[in-house]
């Protein structure tokens, strides 16, 4: 299968480095069943019905997409839908849990992100937890992040920062449009990616959590889903189009009755100057509907000065706006 590759230098520390560099180095630049009928039975079988329904996935989160054949999740997006009466909350928000592991050389660092989301505003709340001596000492406090159109916000981002001010990250000036950088793949974006999707093969059934779903496996191309993409998503993706290596994203999906994307794993690979790097982002969604309250923080609050930020490989500082 093939995979994404984005040039990066370093050997194993590189790889907490570039999966962290918002976290590092934040501003280096870088209802329930039901019918189904012909469309359910397509969908089993996978080919065209599959695609659509990955393909949707971001717009029935964001709840401009209608689901049809109760819950295939093959809908067309025809514009908000409007929910049927007692029907469970199909989009909006939901919690979130993430996962980004790297490994190179025989090291393998996992880095875990837990709060909620707003995916018709396109914000959220994340608190992410480095693992043991990522960040080059042996702790590190959990560092807030803030999740918006364009931007990401970091509080407790360490490196001369103060602890009262929070770090802002353009997101479209990224080489992987914050895809990894953060250590979280920003959840609209990990369902945006998905607009991609192309080769997709339905796998089966599986329960998740306790949620029965369906599991999908194919590739995205980044390119496709920045012009598929929300206007919202589109400067980052098309950020991240530019800046890979290759555009091609394998992934797998998995749905629920109503469309909702579950769970999402994406596999990414750098070409280093030593081992490829492979980075592994998952991101888990549940808690459909639960309130999201995300305030960024005023112009005041916003740190300005400059960042240290470690040098992969040689124990150096250098610095950043």
């Amino acid at each position: 299968m093939v995979v994404q590759q984005h040039r990066s230098g370093g050997g194993a520390r590189a790889v907490c480095a570039l999966a962290l560099m918002g976290v590092m180095a934040a501003t280096a630049g870088c209802g329930g069943r039901g019918g189904g009928g012909d469309r359910a039975m397509a969908d089993e079988r996978g080919g065209a019905d599959s695609l659509d329904a990955v393909r949707g996935a971001a717009a029935v989160l964001a709840g401009t997409s209608t689901v049809t054949s109760a819950g295939t999740g093959t809908g067309a997006v025809t514009g908000r839908a409007a929910p049927r009466a007692g029907a469970p909350s199909v989009a909006g928000s939901a919690e979130v849990r993430t996962s980004m592991e790297t490994a190179a050389g025989g090291t393998r660092v996992t880095i875990r992100g837990r709060g909620t989301y707003d995916f018709r505003n396109r914000t959220g709340r994340l608190t992410v937890v480095l693992p043991k001596d990522a960040a080059g000492e042996d702790e590190h406090r959990p560092i807030v992040e803030l999740l918006a159109p364009g931007a990401l916000y970091m509080m407790n981002r360490g490196a001369g920062v103060p602890a009262d001010k929070w770090v802002r990250v353009d997101t479209t000036t990224l080489a992987d449009g914050n895809l990894v950088t953060g250590g979280v793949t920003d959840p609209m974006a990990a369902a945006e990616l998905l607009r991609g999707a192309r080769e997709v093969e339905y796998v089966g059934r599986t329960v998740l959590a306790g949620v029965s779903v369906r599991h999908y496996r194919g590739t995205s191309d980044i390119g496709r889903a920045a012009r598929e993409a929300s206007p919202e998503s589109r400067a980052t993706l098309a950020a991240a189009a530019k800046g890979f290596r290759t555009r091609t994203v394998p992934f797998d999906a998995y749905l629920d009755e109503q469309g909702r994307l579950r769970k999402v794993r994406h596999r990414f690979s750098f070409a280093n100057e030593g081992p490829v790097v492979e980075v592994v982002s998952t991101t888990l969604l549940s808690g459909f509907g639960v309130p999201v309250s995300v305030r960024l923080p005023d112009d005041g609050d916003i740190y300005t000065g400059k960042i240290e930020q470690r040098q992969p490989g040689d124990g150096r500082t250098g610095s950043g706006a």
